[in-house]
């Protein structure tokens, strides 16, 4: 019963000790992670490209 007891004390203190942010703010937080994720994965994406190509181009010199 150790744990059953823990988990409900869990989900009592995070309804009345814990401090939400509002829903809409959270949404709007979630969006704009969201956002930054795809746009860092962009920009990974163009910086392994670029380096495969250098490398290519590199081993190519000893063919």
């Amino acid at each position: 019963m150790g744990i059953v007891n823990y988990i409900k004390e869990s989900f009592v203190e995070l309804q009345n000790n814990v401090s939400w942010m509002p829903r809409e703010e959270a949404q709007k937080n979630t969006v704009l992670v969201a956002v930054f994720t795809v746009i860092f994965a962009i920009a990974v994406f163009l910086v392994d490209k670029f380096f495969q190509a250098g490398l290519e181009k590199y081993f190519n010199i000893f063919n």
